[in-house]
């Protein structure tokens, strides 16, 4: 018997309970046919052997943002700046660079803002009109639940109007006098978005296709991308296009499973028994719905947003951030609006994915789950809680009592953690993106990047898991910790479960898609998972990257 390829390593390692280490495992197809003594007599038109290192699952990522990332690749680049002096600088060089390619109309892009890079403080929108004069600006906030603007920018918006009024889940920040500061939160990004949106297809196919490659060095094989096609997270209301359209030119390097945004729905009307009984609820035209797709692109859970960032202090908290009082962050909408819309979704067959941070959008997320499941049955996928930032202890009994499965991200504790510490306070500072707790409840836990809120350097993250170490060295909610073996997991078993795709991926068994992950040494006997190498990635038995030929996708 001939196949396409064998791969032999010291250690392979499965996640499979039936057969948890291998040294060779054989592919055809895309699909995994054998192991060890199964290829036995078995030629191969490929052979690679990795002598001393470690081939694991596929790793998935299972919430961030590539588009958004893809497209910010040719942003000014905030993240790595310190102090505004040195911001208003490159804000400057983006205008002269703008000026010296004669585009007089330009816009100023940046991304990756954090106040704490700056002691604090927001640039000051005087300073910014400045530099920029009448071209519009849009910097990007890290969390992505904010921006910047100037004065041009706010104008086009028609935020300087008398009796211009906020947006429905969003605020233009203004100062006592009421003048806008040009900070812009939540849904209001929407109003700068809607000047630049819809981008083309082959633009945000571009956008993917630089993101994935760089996913391929990751090791990254598959991931979720967290809201497309509507809201203040879309695109394009033809996003999903660009996804074939990335696949069909051979330019997307990882697989995409593409969460609808809720606003991307619309009401939907069939038969009865279609809908619970109900005769309607809300989708997407013809009946397209959870995992329509294919291998390489499929649809996944509906993405709600229910509250703001724990680093923008908006997120919906029951009890107030430390040093604002009486500031608890809000709700997106109305809690009723919420049942509404998203149950419709769930009527019609799509689980719900609910951002939710703070411990009051994290009880609104369970009322709804709970409320859809009891009503409508459950749908064999489990339902999710994007981020479960603030959870508390009753919380967690909660959710695993309703079946959820939670998306915490534990690649912001080196980053962001310290920051997130002083938000929250020494009491509330143990239920900061939990761990622990939620394996032991027996609840889901999914491994994700929240990129570009994080890199997504997953072995970072599982670092992070392990040691909960904060870029300052503090431990962050040192009881939550989770051991080498279940930060791997993670990003394999338990992202596929919450996906909703574990027959296909999560684990190396026989008859699942060939995605392997190839480090310098096991990640979970390593002294560090940060300081592996990925030697190669391979998606369906192809490479699409490979340390030792130099070659990415």
């Amino acid at each position: 018997m001939n196949i396409d390829l064998i791969i032999r390593a010291r250690e392979i390692l499965t996640l499979d309970d039936a057969r948890p280490v291998a040294t060779s495992v054989g592919v055809l197809h895309g699909r995994i046919v054998g192991f060890d003594d199964e290829l036995a007599g078995v030629v191969a038109d490929r052979v690679e052997d990795f002598g001393d290192a470690c081939v694991t699952p596929g790793l998935i990522d299972a919430h961030c943002h590539t588009a958004w990332w893809g497209l910010g690749l040719t942003a000014v680049d905030l993240s790595v700046i310190r102090g505004l002096d040195d911001l208003y600088a490159a804000i400057a060089a983006e205008v002269a660079r703008l000026d010296a390619a004669g585009d007089a109309d330009g816009w100023v892009h940046g991304t990756g803002f954090n106040q704490s890079h700056h002691g604090g403080a927001f640039p000051d929108i005087a300073r910014l009109d400045e530099i920029t004069g009448t071209r519009p600006l849009y910097l990007r906030h890290t969390s992505g639940h904010a921006s910047i603007t100037n004065t041009a920018t706010l104008r086009l918006v028609g935020a300087l109007e008398d009796g211009f009024a906020d947006p429905v889940g969003g605020v233009i920040v203004r100062d006592a006098d009421g003048r806008p500061t040009g900070l812009v939160e939540e849904a209001a990004q929407g109003l700068v978005q809607a000047l630049l949106l819809p981008y083309s297809v082959e633009r945000l196919a571009d956008a993917l296709e630089a993101a994935t490659a760089r996913y391929a060095q990751q090791g990254i094989t598959s991931f979720t991308e967290a809201g497309v096609g509507g809201g203040w997270i879309g695109h394009s209301p033809v996003e999903a296009a660009a996804y074939r359209a990335a696949v069909q030119q051979d330019r997307l390097h990882a697989r995409a499973q593409l969460m609808p945004a809720l606003d991307a729905l619309r009401p939907l009307t069939a038969h009865a028994a279609d809908f619970h009984a109900a005769g309607a609820g809300a989708g997407l035209d013809l009946g397209v719905g959870f995992g329509f797709g294919d291998d390489r692109v499929r649809f996944g859970h509906v993405k709600v947003f229910l509250d703001g960032s724990l680093l923008g202090a908006t997120a919906a908290v029951t009890e107030s951030y430390c040093g604002h009082d009486h500031r608890t962050g809000y709700l997106l909408d109305a809690p009723e609006t919420y049942r509404e819309r998203a149950l419709a979704a769930y009527r019609a067959g799509w689980p719900l994915a609910l951002h939710a941070i703070g411990d009051a959008a994290i009880d609104l997320a369970l009322d709804l789950i709970e409320e859809a499941q009891t009503t409508y049955g459950a749908l064999g996928v489990p339902c999710r809680i994007e981020h479960f930032g603030i959870a508390r202890p009753d919380q967690i009994e909660r959710a695993a009592r309703v079946g959820v499965a939670v998306t915490p991200q534990a690649g912001f504790i080196g980053p962001l953690g310290d920051q997130m510490a002083r938000l929250v306070g020494d009491e509330r500072e143990g239920w900061l993106y939990r761990g622990r707790s939620v394996i032991d409840a027996g609840v889901i836990l999914a491994g994700s990047s929240d990129l570009p809120v994080a890199d997504n350097d997953l072995r970072r993250g599982m670092q992070a898991a392990v040691d909960r170490r904060t870029d300052s060295g503090a431990v962050l909610g040192g009881a939550e910790a989770i051991t080498p073996a279940e930060a791997l997991r993670t990003h394999t078993v338990g992202a596929a479960q919450a996906t909703g795709l574990s027959a296909d991926r999560g684990s190396l068994e026989r008859g699942k898609l060939a995605d392997f992950t190839v480090f310098t040494a096991s990640p979970i006997s390593a002294p560090r998972i940060d300081a592996l190498g990925i030697v190669a990635t391979v998606v369906g038995g192809r490479f699409t990257h490979d340390a030792r030929e130099g070659i990415t996708a």
